[in-house]
């Protein structure tokens, strides 16, 4: 098995209709044939695919989403993400920490990662240039106790629950200056190769990911538009996102509305704020392929921020956040 396979409940020849569906919509939204998960709010969760960014601001981060793809249909994909990061200084640098978690169900298959994230920054042409590592761990499980098939002796579905892990790793440049950034990043450097059960194994290809954004400063000084872009590839299928977000600032909260354009793919609606270090924000992903209005994929996205002054050594000064 190369990337993700589907095996549905009780695999009978009548069900066949359901297993043709599912691996139709894989194959009309293709970035969603891709072994990792595409997040609608992409510009808020940089470390979820490039570890450079971990630290990035002088602030304390933890994050967590939601997203439900393809809503309506039976073992829709779900996937369940958390995150942190901060910055320290030592040895008269700058550092970045950050760690993730990830939970991806589809299916009978259940994707889980656990990575630790680490980022070396430093001042360069007025800006900040980092270099990130992200070893980590990944699992996948497949229920085979929940397959019935017609052919008990087929050997290429597993009768029983296997499971399986294999070491992984990332790695990613990012470089930001005053209202713009860029970043490079590969996930899956390794090309894991995990075994589930004795006749069964999956190889995770590397996973190419390119970013960059630039905010523009409106003549109201409480509104800016913030764009975004990020396109990745694993070599086989590949998706873009372009991102426009007007952005209201006001008495150290913020508001926003939005859309994300995939070529090919999707439309997304965006609608965000926060509001004392919180960040809540709400996506809806409209496919322009025929799927259909009401099969579209949900995501909440739950932030909080907390300011870190990393002036003081060992005496970390923390208080709410100002708006970005």
């Amino acid at each position: 098995m190369k990337g993700k396979c589907i095996i549905m409940t009780k695999v009978t020849g009548c069900q066949l209709r359901s297993i043709v569906v599912a691996l139709l919509l894989l194959v009309v939204v293709g970035a969603k044939a891709q072994y990792d998960p595409y997040y609608a709010h992409y510009f808020d969760m940089q470390p979820t695919f490039n570890p450079a960014t971990v630290g990035k601001q002088a602030k304390l981060n933890i994050m967590g989403s939601f997203a439900l793809s393809f809503a309506g249909f039976e073992h829709a994909p779900r996937v369940l993400t958390f995150g942190g990061d901060m910055p320290f200084v030592a040895m008269r640098n700058v550092h970045g920490v950050g760690v993730q978690l990830l939970n991806d169900q589809l299916g009978l298959f259940r994707h889980q990662k656990l990575a630790l994230q680490y980022a070396f920054r430093k001042k360069l042409g007025g800006g900040w240039f980092a270099v990130g590592l992200q070893p980590g761990l990944i699992t996948e499980k497949f229920k085979g106790s929940d397959v019935e098939v017609d052919d008990e002796n087929d050997p290429a579905i597993p009768k029983t629950d296997v499971d399986g892990n294999a070491f992984d790793m990332g790695v990613g440049l990012y470089y930001s200056k005053k209202n713009w950034y860029v970043g490079l990043s590969v996930q899956h450097l390794t090309s894991p190769k995990i075994e589930l059960g004795d006749r069964n194994d999956m190889t995770i290809s590397a996973t190419y990911y390119a970013t960059g954004g630039v905010d523009f400063q409106l003549r109201n000084p409480h509104v800016k538009v913030s764009t975004s872009a990020l396109v990745r590839t694993d070599g086989v299928a590949y998706r873009g996102d372009v991102t426009a977000r007007l952005m209201y600032n006001y008495r150290g909260s913020m508001f926003y509305g939005g859309a994300t354009y995939s070529p090919t793919n999707s439309v997304t609606a965006l609608l965000g704020g926060q509001f004392k270090g919180v960040i809540i924000a709400y996506s809806f992903e409209m496919y322009t392929n025929g799927i259909g209005l009401r099969n579209g994929s949900h995501e909440l996205f739950v932030g909080y921020q907390m300011d870190v002054n990393l002036s003081k050594k060992g005496k970390n000064r923390h208080q709410t956040t100002r708006t970005l």
